[in-house]
């Protein structure tokens, strides 16, 4: 879909594989990738949690973040421009996950000692780090 935005024509896509650096790129964004992401960067993604709070992106529902949202396609009456209706349940597993890492480690000393998946890892060339 094609719309103009300040002046401008941008198109925007409806379900797809979304990548950087070689796109497509429409600004939409996964509010539930910046939450797993809490154990690498929480001093980036603590104050970025706020405000996805604070633009009602469904984070304080039952079902969690709402999939995604697109401040840049506006919507009349919606600060945070167009959000989708879904949520989707794979989506909210691996925040249950990292935030228990962010707070114990819990998951990854569970890994650690798992001997099958050191020597996986080893296997497919990873190396350093805990191995």
């Amino acid at each position: 879909m094609v719309r103009t935005v300040n002046g401008i024509k941008r198109q925007f896509f409806d379900y797809i594989a979304r990548g950087a650096p070689y796109g497509p790129d429409d600004g939409t964004i996964a509010p539930w990738v910046v939450a797993a992401s809490l154990p690498f960067a929480p001093e980036i993604v603590l104050p970025t949690l706020r405000n996805f709070a604070a633009m009602d992106l469904g984070m304080l529902q039952p079902y969690g973040f709402k999939a995604t949202f697109n401040q840049t396609f506006p919507v009349e009456g919606n600060n945070a421009g167009w959000v989708t209706p879904w949520h989707f349940g794979i989506d909210q597993g691996p925040i249950v996950l990292m935030v228990e890492n962010y707070r114990t480690c819990f998951l990854w000393n569970l890994m650690k000692r798992c001997p099958y998946l050191a020597t996986g890892l080893r296997r497919a060339g990873f190396t350093g780090g805990w191995l």
